[in-house]
C-alpha cells in the first residue's frame, strides 16, 4: 500500500514537471541572440554620451578663445555655454551609466584649460592684476592635476570621493558645488565683460565692478578649496610612497 502511494506521488511530481515545461513561455531565438551580442559587444568609450557632450564643450571653448580678443559677446556666449554643459555631461554619465576615467579627465582638462585661457585674456586687459591671475590659474591647475593623480594611485572609484570634510562637502553637496563653480566662473566672466562694457558709473565705480566685487569672495573660497585639494593630494601621494618604501625594505629584509 505504501509502495502504491509512493508511486502515485512520484507520478504526480513528474506530471507537474512536464506541465511546467509545456507551459513555460517560449524564449525568442532573436532575443537570445541579441542578448548574446550585447554581452559580447566592446563599449566604445569615445562615443559615450557624456564624452560627446565633452567634445561639444571643447569646440565651444576653442571658438571662445579665437574670438576673445575682439568679439566679447560671441566669446562670452560660447564660453558660458561650454561651462553650462559641464552640468549635463555629469547628468548623462549618471543617467546612462557611462562614467569613465577618460570622461573624468576630459571634463577636468576642459574646465582647467577654459579657465586658464580666460585668465590669459584677463592678464592682457588687467596687466596690474597679472600676478594674482597667474597664481589663481597655477593653483587651480596644479591642485586638480595632483588630486586626479592621487585618485589614480589609490585606485579610487571617483576623484569626488574624499575623507577630508571640506572636500567631502564640496563633492557630495551638489548645491554647494554648483554655487562655488558658478560663482567662480561668474567672477572671471564679469571681469572679461567689464573690459569691454563696464556699465554706467554709480557712486564712482562702474556697475560691473560691483558685480565683480560680489562674486570675488566666491572665487577666493574656490581658490582656498583648491589649496585643500593640493594639500590632501600631496598627503595621499606621500603616504603611497611611504608604504611602497616600507614594503620594499620589508621584502629586502625578508630575502636577506
Amino acid at each position: 500500500m505504501r509502495l502504491l502511494v509512493s508511486e502515485r506521488s512520484t507520478a504526480n511530481s513528474c506530471s507537474a514537471a512536464v506541465a511546467q515545461q509545456i507551459w513555460r513561455p517560449p524564449v525568442s531565438n532573436m532575443r537570445v541572440e541579441r542578448l548574446s551580442q550585447m554581452s559580447e559587444e566592446t563599449p566604445n568609450v569615445f562615443l559615450f554620451y557624456p564624452n560627446l557632450i565633452g567634445y561639444g564643450r571643447i569646440v565651444l571653448a576653442i571658438i571662445s578663445f579665437y574670438t576673445m580678443g575682439d568679439s566679447p559677446i560671441i566669446a562670452l556666449l560660447c564660453y558660458a555655454l561650454s561651462a553650462i554643459l559641464d552640468a549635463f555631461d555629469g547628468w548623462a554619465a549618471r543617467t546612462y551609466n557611462q562614467s569613465s576615467r577618460f570622461g573624468a579627465m576630459l571634463d577636468q582638462l576642459t574646465d582647467r584649460c577654459g579657465t586658464m585661457a580666460l585668465c590669459m585674456a584677463l592678464c592682457r586687459f588687467y596687466p596690474a592684476w597679472m600676478f594674482w591671475l597667474q597664481m589663481s590659474t597655477v593653483v587651480d591647475i596644479a591642485s586638480h592635476w595632483l588630486h586626479l593623480h592621487a585618485t589614480d594611485l589609490t585606485h579610487a572609484d571617483s576623484h569626488k570621493k574624499s575623507d577630508n570634510p571640506i572636500l567631502h562637502l564640496y563633492y557630495t553637496n551638489r548645491t554647494f558645488l554648483g554655487f562655488m563653480c558658478a560663482g567662480n566662473e561668474a567672477f572671471y566672466q564679469i571681469l572679461y565683460l567689464r573690459a569691454f562694457y563696464p556699465g554706467p558709473s554709480i557712486f564712482g565705480a562702474h556697475l560691473l565692478s560691483y558685480f565683480a566685487a560680489l562674486a570675488f569672495p566666491i572665487a577666493l573660497v574656490k581658490s582656498l578649496i583648491s589649496l585643500v585639494h593640493l594639500v590632501t593630494a600631496s598627503q595621499t601621494i606621500v603616504k603611497y610612497d611611504t608604504d611602497a618604501i616600507l614594503a620594499k625594505r620589508h621584502q629586502t629584509a625578508k630575502n636577506d
